[in-house]
């Protein structure tokens, strides 16, 4: 069996800085007339990334199958919404705790084993997915326990996937490589709701969860052909020599590897602006809670379903056009500089929102946040990628899917909450004004980081 350590084309685990894998071309790298506008590709010229990314554009659109089935099995099953978020609760706690903990790991073992452990455990929750579905088995508990369980196992696996991604690529290609991958995940946003809506009348619910597990093999094939990813003996953990027990000696994993990465996080100033950054943006930013509200009062007229699917809808498309047109931006070098205007647009654009009467504005607005939202995401990742070092990148990627995950529920509880206080319309403009506010005082406090360059 060909495995990834004899292969050609594979030449073993990366330098820092040097990809494995990798395929030159004489592309220069700003590229020449329209190509500076839309996505830069160069990323893919690397065999390795290329697969890494394959693998997470199948999986994706699966992946959201199995995000529509398990909430509307639980709804069918209960007939109540309450039961639905606390489901949602259910998954959060594992991912948040797991993701923390994975992210030690990863800087500790091949991450391309760890991905692929955790595939297979993905895999096989999603075919007990479909087993308890397609049997009739009607337990609430189960479908929690099942979530719980595959949240966990997510929570390991992607920081693991994250953090290899500087193994694969040049550090000047990581804003392209980052625009790559969210622009994949956006577009799963998207297109996996509707074509989850659109398959269950015709082939059932329970199947979703079969084709879900069936991408996840398509995942396993490309992750083992990556190159090993072991770590790297750089000698420094958290800015220190490695002892006997790092490096060369035995290698944990436990709750003093999950401190070192907070406290890493803390004395980078860099990193810890960029966490901040997307923290102030979705607590204080991110109005969903009150589409609903919205959906049924400011904007009735235009008809309360297509309303709330159009706002829905409206960010996610924003960060795809974005994507598609990173060209105009990925190859920017001030990177801290990008992360802080990104977020200022971000909030003038919910300020925006939330003034609009008129739904095709708010649309618009949305879909402008959309886009900050795709160029800090760039942005954020790309400095987590190079300024962490290699022995550091899982956990910063572990904390990075903590605020990813935890940011919008907390501004579902705000916003919610700001929306019965003051009315939807007023807490939106509020919270977009204070993200303005807060980055720029956080951007004036810490020169670094807008003086921040790959």
């Amino acid at each position: 069996m060909e495995t990834a350590r004899n292969t050609e084309e594979e030449t073993g685990p990366a330098q820092e800085g040097r990809p494995a894998g990798d395929e030159p071309s004489g592309d220069g790298p700003a590229g020449r007339g329209w190509r500076r506008w839309v996505m830069d590709v160069r990323p893919l010229r690397h065999r390795p990334f290329r697969r890494l990314w394959a693998s997470t554009s199948i999986t994706t659109i699966g992946s959201q199958l199995t995000a529509v089935a398990v909430p509307k099995q639980i709804y069918d099953l209960t007939g109540s919404s309450a039961w639905v978020g606390y489901a949602s609760f259910a998954g959060l706690l594992p991912l948040v705790v797991f993701a923390l903990w994975g992210g030690a790991i990863a800087d500790r073992v091949d991450r391309r084993t760890l991905m692929l452990v955790t595939g297979v455990g993905i895999a096989v929750i999603s075919v007990l997915f479909w087993a308890q579905s397609a049997a009739g088995i009607h337990s609430v508990a189960l479908l929690m326990v099942l979530l719980a369980a595959q949240q966990g196992l997510f929570g390991i696996n992607f920081p693991a996937r994250s953090a290899s991604i500087a193994r694969l690529v040049p550090a000047e290609e990581l804003p392209a490589a980052g625009a790559l991958q969210s622009t994949v995940a956006q577009t799963g946003m998207v297109l996996g709701p509707l074509l989850a809506g659109a398959l269950i009348p015709l082939i059932g619910l329970s199947t979703l969860y079969l084709i879900d597990a069936v991408a996840l093999c398509f995942t396993l094939w490309a992750v083992w052909r990556l190159p090993a990813l072991p770590p790297l003996d750089t000698g420094k953990d958290t800015g220190k020599k490695a002892g006997k027990d790092e490096g060369r000696g035995r290698r944990r994993a436990g709750g003093r590897e999950v401190a070192d990465g907070f406290r890493y996080i803390v004395a980078q100033r860099v990193l810890l602006l960029s966490f901040l950054a997307d923290i102030v943006a979705m607590v204080f930013g991110m109005p969903r809670a009150l589409f609903p509200q919205l959906a049924s009062s400011t904007y009735a007229p235009w008809g309360e379903g297509f309303a709330l699917g159009l706002l829905f809808a409206a960010i996610p498309i924003g960060a795809v056009v974005g994507g598609l047109l990173s060209g105009t931006f990925s190859r920017a070098r001030h990177h801290g500089l990008m992360v802080s205007a990104a977020v200022v647009v971000w909030g003038l654009a919910i300020t925006g929102f939330g003034l609009s009467g008129g739904l095709w504005w708010a649309a618009a607005f949305l879909a402008v946040a959309g886009v900050a939202d795709m160029v800090s995401m760039v942005f954020r990742g790309a400095i987590l990628q190079s300024a962490a070092t290699d022995d550091m990148r899982g956990r910063m990627q572990g904390v990075f899917t903590v605020v990813v995950a935890g940011g919008p529920r907390l501004a579902d509880l705000l916003h919610g909450t700001g929306g019965s206080l003051f009315g939807p319309r007023a807490a939106v403009t509020a919270g977009g004004l204070l993200v303005v506010v807060i980055m720029l005082a956080m951007t004036a406090a810490v020169p670094s980081f807008r003086r921040y360059t790959a």
